[in-house]
């Protein structure tokens, strides 16, 4: 009679053969012979494991390990069947045995280099994956999840504010995976945000190449475009953003047949928002330009915009749900606008204003503003928080400082949400009016807008908003700035009343506002800027003879 050791060798042959009911089979005639047979216990969870049962796997690897319990490889495969049951935290702490019994143990390490980049940790993966390729030089499986890694590690890196170390780590991942095409369109990321912009474009034509119809990328190489102000192949790769499946906020589709731009003689169209508060301000203008192609407007957009929107003289309808489509034939995105119209740098519409605000909440505001003298700037330092590049937009309120301190200048924050905590830290130092508790929905924020002299914001919402008013505004920009802000130039051609700050080095806003609170007080009395208006008013008195 085979012992049972004869039994599990024939059973495992089976096994390897891809013969798993006849391995099974064997395996459970050792277990009837012998229960505490520890390698039979041990395959045979292994092979329930391979057949997705996998709490048997995890039973019958524990009895093996309760009768074995120095054997690496009983809980080095523990810890696969405790990962393929969800239970990470169980399952790192199994391999970490396995690697404590035998620190050459070329899968463990990277099994625990999976476990590890599952629980965002790919700092400490990489460390594991390293060593098992140390020992086992031709490890595929080990280089290839290095690979990925090396990338997760790079974006953690990216997202933290660490280009340096973000870029090297997408450069060896890129080694490791040269056909990894979301890795090149990663790189190009980075590097379009370090103002490489020819490398980063490469990057994202080498991802296209490699994956025609990765939208990410088409839509970071329309980014690229637009803000070099080539909107012809700009606007046709933005087209893109509604097959991404991450970077770029979407709504649901609408059904209803895509307006092309034809002649709508009369039709009704829903023009509606896809992303955040300031594309939708920035796009709505183009319903001007819709209704002059014989449209009846209706525009759908988030709720704290309704009432704002309802000021445009060529929409008749403003909804916040699109559920009721009744009575309309057609629909546009808001984003997709400039493409249809072909929009290039000097056939943006911008007759500003193209939002307006009710004459009683206006008057309401002046009343409430008039008692402060001087120059009445409104500021806002922070968008939401949410969106990709804000850690790179928003400013510190500490920064407004310098012009805080101008003599004339009397500062109200028109922040709303995230960042209203800072006022507390300059409390003291410089005065500040907290309009927020005033400040409901855009349309309250509007009609504030329109009675201070200035506006002074990060690149948010409010910028749009400012513009769409015709306020003047001052937009503090990054080294590297959204695509809509273009290159080098100061003024915007979406907006006649912004003019632009931009970083002359990455991150240094200290610069920025030196020289924008330089700039305005000339404005603020009583300085030069009011006395060169009166030299423009007066005229001397030169006595007659």
């Amino acid at each position: 009679m085979p012992t049972s050791a004869e039994l599990v060798r024939r059973a495992l042959q089976l096994h390897q053969a891809g013969r798993l009911s006849e391995a099974e089979q064997l395996y459970r005639q050792t277990l009837a012979a012998d229960p505490d047979c520890p390698d039979a216990l041990h395959l045979l969870g292994m092979l329930a494991l391979q057949s997705g049962h996998t709490q048997p796997a995890i039973e019958l690897i524990g009895r093996a390990i309760k009768l074995v319990p120095d054997e690496a490889t009983f809980y080095g495969n523990l810890g696969l069947a405790l990962a393929a049951a969800g239970r990470n935290a169980e399952a790192q702490a199994s391999c970490e045995r396995a690697l404590s019994l035998r620190p050459d143990f070329e899968e463990a390490l990277n099994n625990l280099g999976l476990l590890l980049v599952a629980q965002d940790q790919p700092e400490r993966a990489i460390t594991h994956y390293e060593h098992a390729l140390r020992l086992r030089p031709g490890y595929a499986e080990a280089q290839q999840n290095l690979g990925i890694a090396l990338a997760a590690h790079g974006n953690a890196l990216f997202s933290a504010g660490r280009p340096d170390e973000a870029e090297a780590a997408y450069r060896r991942a890129i080694e490791l995976r040269p056909g990894d095409a979301p890795l090149h369109s990663n790189l190009g990321t980075l590097l379009h945000d370090r103002g490489a912009f020819d490398e980063s474009l490469q990057c994202y034509e080498q991802a296209i190449r490699l994956a025609p119809d990765l939208a990410e990328a088409h839509v970071h190489r329309a980014y690229n475009r637009l803000l070099h102000g080539d909107f012809a192949d700009g606007w046709a790769e933005y087209e893109w953003r509604r097959k991404a499946t991450h970077g770029v906020a979407k709504t649901r589709e609408v059904k209803l047949p895509r307006w092309d731009g034809q002649p709508l003689d009369g039709r009704a169209i829903l023009l509606h928002a896809e992303q955040g508060f300031g594309d939708t301000l920035q796009f709505v203008r183009y319903a001007a330009e819709v209704k002059q192609r014989g449209g009846r407007i209706t525009v759908g957009c988030p709720a704290e915009l309704v009432s704002l929107v309802r000021s445009m003289r060529d929409v008749e309808h403003v909804v916040s749900e699109l559920d009721d489509l009744t009575g309309l034939d057609v629909e546009a995105p808001l984003p997709s606008l400039p493409a249809i119209f072909g929009t290039t740098l000097e056939s943006i519409p911008c007759d500003v204003p193209y939002l307006h605000v009710d004459d009683e909440p206006r008057e309401a505001w002046r009343q409430r503003l008039s008692e402060a003298g001087g120059l009445r700037i409104g500021v806002a330092w922070q968008g939401r928080p949410t969106n990709l590049r804000d850690r790179l937009r928003s400013f510190p309120l500490a920064a407004l400082e310098p012009l805080a301190l101008l003599p004339g200048v009397r500062l109200f924050s028109v922040q709303k949400g995230a960042g209203r905590d800072q006022l507390a830290a300059v409390a003291g130092r410089w005065p500040i009016v907290d309009l927020d508790g005033e400040l409901h929905e855009f349309a309250d924020t509007a009609a504030a807008l329109v009675n201070l002299d200035l506006v002074v914001t990060c690149d948010s919402a409010l910028a749009h908003l400012a513009g769409a008013l015709g306020v003047p505004v001052h937009v503090a920009l990054p080294f590297v700035p959204e695509w809509r802000w273009l290159l080098e130039r100061s003024d915007s051609p979406w907006y006649p009343s912004m003019r632009l700050w931009r970083q002359s080095r990455p991150g240094d806003w200290p610069e920025v506002f030196a020289r924008l609170a330089e700039d305005v007080q000339t404005l603020a009395p009583p300085s030069g800027g009011w006395r060169r208006l009166m030299r423009g008013l007066l005229r001397p008195f030169i006595p007659r003879p």
